[in-house]
């Protein structure tokens, strides 16, 4: 029996595991997708991905799947329901901001494209998970412009987690079964998008 390797960082559960092989890296193109990422990773500041990926079900179905419209005309009286809910994250400051960045997003006529013009020309290829930055010039430019849109929890870190989530750049290690994947997915989606 062949055993496939993976990145280190989701050995141990089965959420991680399946995270890691169906969804990190894959590259995604919709306003929809794109939002619910960034909004999960913000979520995730200060607290493990496992603790989002256990909650994220729950606040699929709190958060309208994540519709921007409909987070965009949610308000007070939502977040303090929210709020009382131990299946999700708690926090009002992240609820606000998930709010107020659905508001930009709908601003945006094509927030998606807007997003991946910052994702990196070159793909890098790492043959262990501590050559992989925490940022890059790519994800504080991303968040800087973010950040000048009115968004908020979308710091450098999150950001370059944000463009790992949604394949704008390829970094399971080289050892990984989903490099190579991934890594032709990237690039495919680099050219179309250069």
């Amino acid at each position: 029996m062949v055993v496939q390797q993976r990145c280190s960082w989701c050995e141990g559960d089965d959420l991680y595991v399946d995270y890691h092989d169906t969804e990190w890296g894959v590259p995604v193109f919709t306003a929809h997708e794109m939002f619910e990422r960034l909004v999960l990773e913000g979520m995730q500041a200060g607290l493990s991905w496992l603790t989002i990926l256990k909650k994220r079900a729950h606040m699929q179905t709190l958060f309208f799947e994540f519709d921007i419209s409909r987070l965009a005309a949610a308000g007070e009286a939502e977040i303090q329901s929210w709020l009382q809910d131990p299946g999700i994250i708690r926090h009002r400051g992240k609820l606000q901001a998930m709010l107020d960045n659905a508001r930009n997003t709908l601003q945006r006529e094509d927030f998606a494209a807007w997003l991946w013009r910052f994702a990196p020309a070159e793909i890098l290829i790492h043959d262990q998970m501590g050559s992989v930055p925490s940022h890059t010039q790519e994800s504080v430019a991303m968040s800087k412009a973010l950040k000048k849109e009115g968004y908020r929890f979308v710091g450098p870190t999150i950001c370059y987690a944000f463009m790992q989530s949604v394949g704008m750049v390829n970094d399971h290690v080289s050892h990984c079964w989903r490099h190579q994947a991934c890594a032709d997915m990237s690039r495919d989606a680099l050219a179309q998008r250069a």
